[in-house]
């Protein structure tokens, strides 16, 4: 047998065959696919997933987060400011808090919406121009900024590794910085490279086409 769930509890025996110091936590990343074809996962008892994109987010966890309140949902993509009062009422994570215009909302509609988001930080740590995140030398100041001034709640960083190159001095990198700042958890590591992400740390690893299939 080859399906949703077999492909899952292969990846979770990987992973603790590992015997990582922390536990490690899989997003099962559910972006494009319909909650038809992901709810063998949901009723095999997964409870975290990630998505990209808010709108089909709303679309296809509005319901079944009414009906299963265990649910926890991760906010894998760049999130765009207007997004983010949308965004506030349906996720529980967001890994993809890179500038303070956004650090900004994220606290303004959390106060308003009585809601505490779990956040992580998201790092340029190959100091790419095309890529989203904050630079490591200006993570210091930002990271005081959510946490002193606008009381957002930090649990870790999240990197995501120039591509064509080996990750492993990136997690390695990551994971220092981590420590640096006394944060407990790390988001890193995909499909392709979870178990190097795991090696270095990481304890919550977003895998999509390891678990679903490749998308079209």
């Amino acid at each position: 047998m080859n399906t949703i769930v077999d492909r899952f509890e292969k990846i979770k025996s990987k992973i603790n065959s590992l015997k990582p110091n922390k536990s490690v936590n899989i997003i099962a990343v559910s972006k494009t696919f319909s909650l038809g074809y992901i709810s063998p996962l949901i009723e095999h008892g997964h409870l975290h997933f990630g998505e990209n994109k808010v709108q089909e987010a709303l679309t296809k966890w509005t319901d079944q987060k009414k009906i299963n309140q265990n649910l926890r949902l991760h906010m894998i993509g760049k999130l765009q400011s207007n997004k983010v009062k949308d965004a506030v009422k349906l996720f529980d994570y967001i890994h993809s808090l890179d500038n303070q215009k956004l650090a900004d909302a994220l606290a303004k509609h959390q106060k308003n919406l009585n809601k505490d988001l779990e956040h992580f930080i998201q790092v340029n740590i190959g100091n790419e121009l095309q890529k989203s995140g904050i630079p490591v030398n200006e993570l210091d100041a930002f990271y005081n900024y959510c946490v002193n001034e606008i009381n957002l709640k930090i649990i870790g960083l999240m990197v995501i590794p120039p591509i064509e190159q080996k990750p492993d001095k990136y997690f390695k990198s990551l994971n220092e910085l981590n420590k640096s700042l006394s944060l407990e958890n790390i988001s890193m590591g995909m499909s392709a490279d979870y178990i190097e992400a795991i090696k270095y740390g990481s304890t919550f690893v977003r895998v999509g086409s390891s678990i679903f299939g490749s998308r079209s």
